[in-house]
C-alpha cells in the first residue's frame, strides 16, 4: 500500500478554571513560540472577566479544600505526581521548547518538578507540627496555636522557569489548604496549561487551582485589588514596576504579599513558601481540675 499523508492534529490549549477548560470569554488568543521563534500554539489571552471567574471558582472550592484532612490533601498531591510521571514525555517536550533546553536537560527539570510535588505531598500533615504548638502561659490555661490557610491566593508564576518554578509556587499554596488563581508565564504558558489537564484527572477538586494564560500586567492589577483575594505571590511580576504596583493595590484589603526575590528553584525549597500563606489561630482553654483533691491537668 502506498503511504498516505495525514493532517497534523494540533493541540488546542485552554484555560483551567473551576475544574473545566474554557476558552477566554474575550475570544482573544496570542501566539506562543519556542526559544528560536518557531510557532508552537495559539493560547487564550485571558481577560479581566476570566480572572474574576477564577476567583469565584477558587472561593467556592476553598471551604471543602481547607476542611479536608491534611492526610487527604497529601494523598491528592501525591496523585498529581503520579499523573505527571505518566505524562513525563509530553512535559519534557514542552519544557525543552519553552526554555530552549536539550531533551536531556529538560528531563532533569521535569523529574525535579515531579519530586517537588512529592516533597510537598509529604509536608501536608507535618507543617502544623512545625509552626503550631502548645504555648507556656502563667495561669491555669491551655494556650494552643495552630496554622490555618489564608484563603484565595493569586500566584504570578515565574516567567523563565515554566515548569519547575511553576510547581514550586503552586504546590506550597495548595498543600496548606489554600486555593490558587495562577497567572502562567506569558512567554511560556504551555507547560502550565498542560498541568491543568493533569490536575483535572488527579482527584484535585475543581477550583482549587485555576490557571490563566496571558499578561500579568493586564490581569494582575484586577486580582491584586480584588476584595475576595486574600494573598498574592509576586514571584513572576518582574516587568518594570509591576510588583510595586500590585503590592500597592493589594494593600486595600490587607492581602498577604510575597515579594519577588532571586531564587534557584532547583534547590531545596524549605518551608517558607508554605508559612507565607498560613494564619495562626490561638485558642485559650481553662485547664480545670480533676477529682476532689483539686489536682489539675
Amino acid at each position: 500500500m502506498s503511504e498516505q499523508t495525514r493532517l497534523s492534529v494540533f493541540k488546542t490549549y485552554k484555560l483551567y478554571v473551576g475544574g473545566k477548560f474554557p476558552r477566554s470569554e474575550s475570544g482573544r488568543v496570542y501566539e506562543v513560540t519556542d526559544s528560536k521563534g518557531k510557532w508552537l500554539a495559539n493560547v487564550p489571552l485571558s481577560s479581566r472577566k476570566d480572572a474574576r471567574d477564577a476567583v469565584v471558582a477558587a472561593r467556592k472550592a476553598f471551604g471543602g479544600w481547607a476542611g479536608a484532612t491534611a492526610y487527604n490533601r497529601g494523598q491528592i498531591l501525591y496523585r498529581v505526581a503520579e499523573m505527571l510521571e505518566g505524562r513525563k514525555e509530553q512535559f519534557v517536550r514542552e519544557v525543552a521548547e519553552a526554555e530552549g533546553l536539550s531533551k536531556s536537560k529538560a528531563a532533569v527539570v521535569v523529574d525535579a518538578a515531579i519530586d517537588r510535588w512529592v516533597w510537598y505531598a509529604g509536608w501536608t500533615d507535618k507543617i502544623a507540627q512545625v509552626v503550631g504548638g502548645a504555648n507556656p502561659v502563667a495561669g491555669p490555661y491551655f494556650n494552643l496555636s495552630s496554622p490555618e490557610p489564608t484563603g484565595v491566593v493569586t500566584v504570578v508564576a515565574p516567567q523563565d522557569s515554566s515548569f519547575l518554578g511553576l510547581v514550586s509556587v503552586i504546590a506550597p499554596v495548595i498543600a496548606t489548604g489554600n486555593t490558587a488563581v495562577v497567572i502562567a508565564s506569558e512567554k511560556s504558558p504551555l507547560p502550565a496549561l498542560s498541568l491543568g489537564e493533569v490536575l483535572a484527572t488527579s482527584d484535585l477538586p475543581g477550583g482549587v487551582v485555576n490557571i490563566l494564560s496571558g499578561k500579568a500586567s493586564e490581569m494582575g492589577p484586577h486580582l491584586a485589588a480584588h476584595q475576595d483575594v486574600n494573598a498574592i505571590d509576586l514571584t513572576g511580576a518582574t516587568e518594570g514596576d509591576l510588583a510595586r504596583d500590585l503590592e500597592i493595590a493589594a494593600a486595600d484589603n490587607l492581602k498577604r504579599v510575597l515579594r519577588p526575590r532571586k531564587e534557584d528553584f532547583a534547590e531545596s525549597p524549605g518551608t517558607d513558601r508554605m508559612t507565607a500563606f498560613l494564619e495562626t489561630k490561638t485558642v485559650w482553654h481553662p485547664t480545670g481540675s480533676l477529682g476532689a483533691s483539686g489536682s489539675s491537668y
